[in-house]
């Protein structure tokens, strides 16, 4: 058996991955004795399986990207955090107690449960590793209020708007204070929970007419008859 790209290595669409008796996982097909991607995606040629993970909805880290993630795994020196990407995140412990950290006196669930969101920012990545994370800025760190939403990574740009106009005006009109991650999550936080409500709302519409014309205008729009009703309530 042979490999013809190598592990995590992004590959396009009737690209040749592998030669031999591998088997067949996902996102690929066989034509003879080679095996080929049928997509845009990350290689992933295991021992004796060969699958291609999608990269469509999904974020691909880069340096100094700020980032919202969900912690899936704790271990002894690091956490695990969900970005949204083909890569699970790496959060050092250093990060949270400092230089100081002890695994025989620190324990990592005291800080950071499975299940816990927080805000981070890319510090490393080069494909041949796990995206490294820090919260060593300020405004980084566990989120304890607000919600969190998501949207296809893609369509992040829409969202922020040209110079910041569209996440402007959703700020100023509802009051809530918005943090975009560049992996499609968005944490809105406000004292009124209708207005953390009205922009869930308005960022899936964002997301299914991103490809629109005038949609900064119609959000605009929708904003203004959206709290004036609720000043009706």
């Amino acid at each position: 058996m042979t490999k013809l790209v190598s592990d995590r290595q992004i590959v396009v669409p009737g690209e040749a991955l592998a030669e031999g008796d591998y088997r067949v996982g996902e996102n690929v097909y066989r034509h003879g004795k080679t095996i080929l991607s049928t997509m845009v995606g990350i290689a992933r040629v295991e021992e004796d399986r060969v699958s291609v993970i999608a990269l469509h909805g999904f974020y691909m880290p880069a340096v100094g990207d700020v980032v919202i993630g969900i912690v899936e795994d704790v271990g002894v020196t690091h956490w695990l955090v969900d970005i949204n990407a083909p890569y699970p995140g790496v959060l050092r412990a250093s990060e949270a107690f400092g230089r100081g950290f002890d695994p025989t006196r620190h324990e990592l669930l005291d800080e950071l449960k499975i299940g816990d969101v927080l805000i981070a920012k890319v510090l490393s990545f080069d494909r041949t590793h796990d995206p490294v994370l820090t919260l060593g800025e300020g405004g980084l760190g566990k989120i304890r209020d607000g919600v969190v939403v998501s949207l296809t990574p893609s369509k992040v740009p829409r969202l922020i708007g040209r110079k910041g106009s569209m996440l402007g005006i959703i700020q100023q009109k509802t009051g809530c204070q918005l943090t975009v991650g560049q992996n499609g999550m968005v944490l809105a936080r406000s004292q009124d929970k209708r207005m953390e409500n009205l922009v869930i709302k308005i960022i899936k519409l964002i997301e299914r007419e991103a490809h629109t014309s005038g949609l900064t205008n119609r959000v605009a729009k929708l904003l203004d008859a959206e709290i004036e009703r609720m000043k009706g309530d």
